[in-house]
């Protein structure tokens, strides 16, 4: 027969772990009416995930009546809990909040007078084993576990509030080298306790402790047998705090028969409370828990008194050989989905597909034999039904692999939310969906947690949640449209995100060759490199030693070597490359142990990281470009990031070599924008000065470094001085300080401060839009590019100075930067134009930031150096001119 089960819960210390769990979002999480919610929303989490799983028999959420001065370990001993900081403001304005939301999730709030919330807790452990429960008990305070028995399981919280240790007698033995739970007062007697703030005995810590309860057992037998002990500081100190050890021991046990108001039977667990819990949500702005509670009485799985709220009976058919004639009925507007199992959709195995619309249904199956039948095809490859999907690049991705080409998709619901709330990196229809309050199950809540999750058994149920999705896009498409022109982004949605999406699905399916054997070969070079780098390193130590441990490197540097510690960490010495760098001229091992971390990341990140994703089939990486992730717009690379292969190095240069062309007699061609930002800073500022340097096709930095050092037309320009003043100009679009200014060129912030400046007096309108720039922030909230992308910036009024001013320097750089993203996309989409109006068979394969790659035959180059930087000049008017820049060669570092 299972026993009752009980659950007891330390509300006091489990509300300070959740505030502190979600601490950084503090500022971000606040309703409308400015109450915070991060602890509140960190306690739902460990009420959803814990809690609510176990559906106890029973269960009490104890707290705290009194402050412990008030108990009788505060007359006992008055100093107990002194000195501790006073609860924030900001969870003790969450704690009333908190008792709802514990009574709404069925669960009793107790407390009482003259007892601690451990006290409540322990006696009513007692009192539920004594009764024949199975008693669980979770805290994040680690004094509990002394209640720990064979029916008693006590749950600390190791991280926030939803990870979980379990601490049993067994595991306690283990844990403490064989220490009982009792013997945890004992060890709190020696120790004592900081966070209550009573004494222990003299500089005895746990180790010490553990090592005289292995002997004694506990503080009785270890006095009783204390003259016999050898001489010592440890003696001294157990006989002068006697009292004191004895105290703490008082101090530490909790109480496990006080006299309880309630008795265990009035804490019967009642069950979730959906009508009280659901306006209590909307309260608190919960909006991702209300989806959820919403997509479970839509698909009938909770009760609701509403009928409108039940399973709408949506349409399903699945689709099978003898009723595919019933597809051909749709209309020309039809909502498509294939779902996979996971996050790449080059590689994951698809689960099922669904098309359809909200007049005749929607038709499913797992089956994607079906999808190549003519009257699936016709509708998937027709240049006039109108298709509407989540994540057009994906779509056309999957299709390729079946051999399918999807057109004419003319609404994808991912980029139109991203271009709506950039903010929002959320990926996930469901979550996206509720904006608009239309809801639907979360994917986790069918397949589980996890990028690679489990398909469940029940094909109806995997297929009905597809054709939700479906039917949701259908009912998407006029809101958010409506929303897109309110904003005025039709165009940056239609005439730049959405043809950019084909473009990009197609450079990603066609791929980028690898010479693999080349790899292997730099792998090897590699490998010889760090081992001859290795040898150096130890032998200005003096020893071996693992060069991969911090630890161990900075107890060589900076004690053993006696390097000056420029910072230091919460576990010992930093060792991060600045500070490495600092001192690089102070001893030769340094510069050693720079170079094996750039050759050991190279090995790793780049030959091993990159062999790793070479597909088989064709020996090609296909990498992801996730245009929805930036808040500029800009593209990033994923799986792997071809973005980001070292260019500072030549080591790292020489990777590229390694990327060559898919056919005979073919060629790489490489293409990139010259100093685009500060052409489009020089349109955007109107600066007369800035924009002349550009129209007479001067040399930016030069004419820069002229204004900073005061110098002549005709003075010559050092190479320091035009690095100098580079970094000024990149920096002014980055909306750099004169601290960060100074960190880069190793100079004063005084002298920083001066050619910042001095930049601003040369280019006065620069310095002008700046300020606009953050007063139009202010005021509405967002900045917006030259094509209309918003970016939010919800910290422009935060009140913490270093938030605010990050948010300040974000609406300054953004237009910059977003303005320059959205010119490559337009070049990329002409670009793809014009290769398909020549009929010419070059392909383009990266984008990599500034800079568009190409392979094509050899006998195409001459047209290529004469048609894309054409393409790529005009892809925007701007007052200044736009630059290209050109190469092309066997492989991609001969093209770059």
């Amino acid at each position: 027969m299972t026993k009752p089960t009980l659950l007891l819960i330390d509300g006091n210390s489990l509300a300070y772990r959740a505030f502190y769990a979600m601490y950084k979002q503090l500022d971000r999480m606040v309703t409308h009416d400015g109450l915070h919610t991060n602890a509140l929303v960190a306690f739902n989490n460990f009420m959803d995930q814990i809690v609510d799983p176990m559906s106890p028999d029973y269960a009490v959420v104890a707290w705290d009546a009194d402050s412990g001065k008030s108990t009788f370990r505060g007359e006992l001993y008055s100093e107990y809990k002194s000195g501790r900081a006073k609860t924030p403001t900001e969870l003790a304005e969450q704690l009333p909040y908190m008792r709802e939301m514990v009574a709404f999730h069925g669960l009793r709030n107790y407390e009482q007078h003259g007892l601690e919330a451990d006290d409540i807790i322990g006696t009513f452990s007692r009192e539920g084993e004594a009764l024949g429960y199975s008693v669980t008990i979770v805290t994040g305070d680690r004094d509990l576990t002394q209640l720990a028995t064979d029916n008693i399981t006590v749950n600390v919280t190791k991280k926030g509030v939803t990870e979980i240790e379990r601490f049993t007698p067994e595991y306690i033995a283990e844990k403490y080298n064989g220490l009982t739970p009792q013997q945890i007062i004992e060890m709190k007697a020696l120790t004592g306790d900081t966070s209550d703030n009573y004494p222990g005995v003299t500089k005895i810590g746990e180790k010490t402790a553990l090592k005289l309860l292995a002997q004694y057992q506990d503080l009785d037998h270890l006095y009783a047998n204390i003259d016999q002990m050898k001489a010592s500081k440890m003696k001294e100190n157990l006989i002068k705090d006697r009292d004191q050890a004895f105290c703490s021991r008082k101090l530490a046990t909790i109480l496990t028969d006080a006299d309880m108001a309630l008795p265990l039977a009035e804490f019967e667990y009642r069950g979730i409370d959906f009508d009280r819990l659901i306006p209590f949500y909307e309260t608190l702005d919960f909006k991702q828990q209300l989806a959820k509670i919403r997509a479970l009485k839509k698909s009938g799985q909770l009760g609701s008194e509403d009928q409108s709220e039940v399973e709408d009976n949506l349409s399903l058919t699945i689709l099978q050989s003898n009723n595919l004639h019933a597809v051909t009925e749709l209309g020309h507007q039809v909502a498509l989905h294939i779902e996979i199992a996971g996050d790449n959709y080059h590689t994951d195995d698809m689960i099922g597909f669904v098309i359809g619309d909200e007049q005749r249904g929607y038709f499913a199956s797992r089956d994607f034999s079906l999808l190549q039948s003519p009257e699936i095809k016709a509708i998937i490859e027709s240049p006039t039904v109108e298709k509407r999907v989540y994540n057009v690049k994906a779509q056309r991705v999957l299709f390729k692999r079946l051999d399918i080409e999807l057109r004419n998709a003319t609404f994808d619901f991912l980029l139109a939310a991203y271009l709506l709330d950039t903010t929002d990196n959320n990926a996930e229809l469901a979550t996206l969906a509720q904006k608009y309050d239309i809801y639907l199950q979360l994917d986790e809540d069918i397949y589980g947690k996890g990028a690679k999750f489990s398909v469940p058994t029940d094909e109806g149920r995997v297929l009905m949640h597809i054709a939700h999705k479906a039917d949701t896009l259908n009912q998407l498409i006029e809101p958010v449209m409506v929303q897109l022109k309110e904003h005025e982004q039709l165009a940056l949605y239609q005439d730049i995100e959405l043809p950019l999406a084909s473009v990009l699905a197609d450079m990603e399916y066609t791929g980028i060759r690898v010479d693999q054997n080349q790899l292997q070969e730099m792998g090897e070079s590699l490998d010889a490199q760090i081992v001859d780098v290795e040898k150096a390193i130890y032998e200005e130590a003096g020893e071996e030693f693992n060069i991969n441990s911090p630890k161990q490197l900075g107890i060589l540097l900076f004690e053993k070597m006696g390097l000056p510690v420029i910072k230091r960490t919460k576990t010992g010495y930093s060792t991060a490359v600045e500070v490495l760098e600092k001192l690089a001229d102070q001893a030769p091992i340094v510069a050693y142990i720079l170079q094996y971390r750039q050759l050991a990341k190279l090995k790793s990140t780049y030959i091993d990281g990159l062999l790793a994703v070479v597909y088989r089939q064709d020996s090609k990486i296909h990498t992801r470009y996730l245009q929805t992730l930036t808040q500029t717009g800009r593209l990033s690379s994923v799986d792997p990031n071809l973005q980001n292969i070292p260019m500072r190095t030549e080591a790292g240069r020489q990777i590229r070599k390694a990327f060559v062309p898919s056919e005979p007699n073919w060629q790489i061609f490489g293409a990139d924008y010259s100093q685009i930002e500060l052409r489009v800073l020089a349109h955007m500022t109107g600066d007369k000065n800035l924009q002349r340097a550009f129209l007479n096709d001067e040399d930016i930095h030069s004419e820069t470094a002229r204004a900073v050092f005061g110098l002549n037309d005709d003075a010559p320009i050092t190479s320091l001085q035009r690095r100098a003043a580079k970094a000024v100009n990149f920096g002014i679009v980055y909306g750099i300080s004169d601290f960060g200014l100074s960190n880069n060129l190793g100079i004063s912030r005084a002298e920083a401060k001066r050619f910042i400046d001095t930049y601003f007096e040369k280019f006065p309108q620069v310095h002008e839009w700046m300020e606009n720039a953050k007063t139009l922030a202010h005021e509405q909230g967002y900045v917006e590019t030259l094509a209309k992308r918003r970016r939010y910036l919800p910290d422009i009024h935060a009140k913490n100075f270093n938030r605010r001013s990050f948010a300040e320097r974000t609406a300054m750089n953004t237009p910059i930067q977003g303005s320059a993203a959205d010119i490559i996309k337009i070049a990329m989409i002409k670009m793809n134009q014009v290769l398909h109006e020549h009929h010419l068979q070059a392909r383009m394969l990266l984008q990599v930031h500034d800079e568009l790659i190409f392979e094509a035959p050899t006998s195409e180059i001459p047209e290529l150096e004469e048609i894309v930087p054409q393409v790529m000049d005009s892809a925007v008017a701007l007052d200044v001119p736009l630059k290209v820049e050109s190469r092309h060669g066997s492989n991609w570092y001969s093209a770059k």
